[in-house]
């Protein structure tokens, strides 16, 4: 069953499993949950973010990516919170997109995690050059940035096809 259907013909599970996701990435958007970094923190989010986008249709997917980021950003450091909205929440669409497109095969998923980790960290670092007025705080946090989004990547793929979590999603959405 394709996840735009089971927007339609389960808006309850749908909106359910995405108000959840959106939930966890806020909670992996706050200090708490992040790795202190020379100028910055590093934060887990993007695990969650790329898992919702494989697994959602690219409206839930911008929901969990697009809107958590921005809300968790609202909610513990304001700076960058419209440079999350967008970064994020097209990160999201694009993963969602690719994997869809492929009928969640591991290529399209691959496709699209390498797609949106390079708007993930091309946009933070617009952003930081635009949001703190200097290239180089943004060229500090470069390599932090590019770790995050590879491995948060990385991370989402195992959790997706290697552990079973794919297969549960398609008996979960029958």
């Amino acid at each position: 069953m394709k996840e735009a259907s089971l927007r339609k013909t389960h808006p309850t599970k749908w909106l359910t499993v995405t108000g959840m996701l959106m939930a966890v990435n806020i909670i992996m958007s706050s200090s708490i949950m992040s790795i202190p970094v020379p100028g910055g923190h590093l934060y887990l989010n993007d695990t969650i973010i790329d898992t919702a986008a494989i697994l959602l249709d690219p409206l839930g997917a911008f929901v969990v990516g697009g809107i958590g980021a921005f809300l968790g950003d609202a909610l513990f450091y304001p700076a960058p919170m419209f440079v999350s909205l967008v970064t994020h929440g097209l990160q999201a669409i694009v993963v969602s997109l690719c994997t869809g497109k492929q009928e969640k095969k591991f290529s399209g998923a691959l496709t699209g995690v390498v797609l949106g980790a390079l708007i993930n960290v091309v946009g933070y670092s617009i952003g930081r050059a635009l949001v703190y007025s200097t290239p180089e705080y943004a060229m500090l946090k470069l390599p932090f940035q590019i770790f995050q989004a590879v491995s948060g990547a990385a991370i989402a793929l195992l959790l997706c096809y290697k552990t079973g979590l794919l297969t549960f999603w398609k008996k979960f959405t029958r």
